[in-house]
């Protein structure tokens, strides 16, 4: 079994003069949650509308599942949310899923209670959809991407608009969504979205692909080691002096030094022998904001 469900090479979307997606080449790990990251405008959505089919590419071409399978027949395979899910107002909950059933071809009548609790809908489902809370509206359309128990599920920015509480909410869903073997491509602005839910990530910026690859591997290639000693500013000044320290900044009362882990031994070592001695130290991965920032120069381009 091919270990990459989703795979693009060159995508490339243009209008007129402005290119959306710029020569995109990704790929998306089978049975993970990836998520494909970057400010609004950097070509998330026109991305994921490529690969459902809803809009063509301008040049590069892309993979759904393995070579050879069909675009139509890839797609039965896939459950979708791009943009705000559009349901019949004066429709119940699980009406609007049983229509859309029926018309889709997706699972059958059977399932759609049990879809409808899996997304805490179960006591709300015979009321109409006019009568949800933006949180609801997005668990239903869950529900619908979940018709036919698919392989893949392409969710973009499904916490869009959202309360704290109903966003927390929407992630926990999202994370219990992503086992079993099924794939979710998560698309956000949301920088702590991503962290807090995704293994993988794609980062985004102006169509163009910034970096790929695992969360913990990105933020650990960073690590970085929290530091008190007892005499900071001589210790900013000594450490900043070595060379495979890529810098020492004070945050919160700590000194936090861009430095392997594994080395901490050597920190401790040349801050002793300047007689400075360190009273509390631990590692500390980068955050994404933290990474981001680095790999864009500098510029989070819209993020939260």
């Amino acid at each position: 079994m091919n270990d990459t469900v989703i795979q693009t090479r060159d995508l490339t979307k243009t209008y007129g003069p402005i290119v959306a997606v710029n020569k995109l080449s990704m790929e998306v790990p089978r049975g993970r949650i990836f998520g494909l990251l970057g400010p609004n405008g950097s070509g998330k959505t026109t991305t994921l509308s490529i690969l459902l089919g809803l809009t063509s590419q301008s040049s590069g071409n892309f993979t759904l599942f393995e070579d050879g399978v069909a675009h139509t027949d890839a797609l039965h395979r896939i459950g979708a949310i791009v943009e705000t899910p559009a349901f019949y107002p004066y429709l119940s909950g699980r009406n609007n899923l049983a229509y859309f059933q029926a018309i889709t071809g997706k699972g059958d009548r059977q399932e759609l209670d049990r879809l409808l609790d899996t997304v805490g809908l179960g006591a709300r489902a015979n009321d109409k959809f006019h009568t949800y809370s933006l949180g609801m509206k997005q668990r239903l359309g869950l529900a619908y991407a979940l018709l036919g128990d698919p392989e893949v599920l392409i969710l973009d920015e499904p916490t869009n608009g959202m309360d704290p509480a109903g966003m927390a909410e929407i992630r926990d869903l999202v994370r219990r969504l992503g086992t079993g073997g099924r794939t979710v491509l998560l698309s956000s602005h949301l920088l702590h979205e991503v962290e807090a839910v995704c293994d993988s990530v794609a980062i985004l910026a102006k169509g163009k692909l910034i970096a790929q690859g695992d969360v913990s591997e990105l933020l650990g290639a960073g690590e970085q080691v929290q530091m008190r000693t007892t005499h900071d500013s001589k210790a900013k000044e000594i450490l900043s002096a070595i060379d495979w320290v890529k810098g020492v900044e004070e945050e919160e009362g700590y000194l936090v030094a861009n430095a392997p882990s594994e080395r901490s031994g050597e920190l401790t070592a040349v801050l002793s022998g300047a007689d400075v001695y360190v009273t509390e130290m631990r590692p500390r991965a980068k955050t994404l904001e933290q990474y981001f920032l680095e790999v864009t120069g500098g510029s989070d381009g819209g993020l939260a």
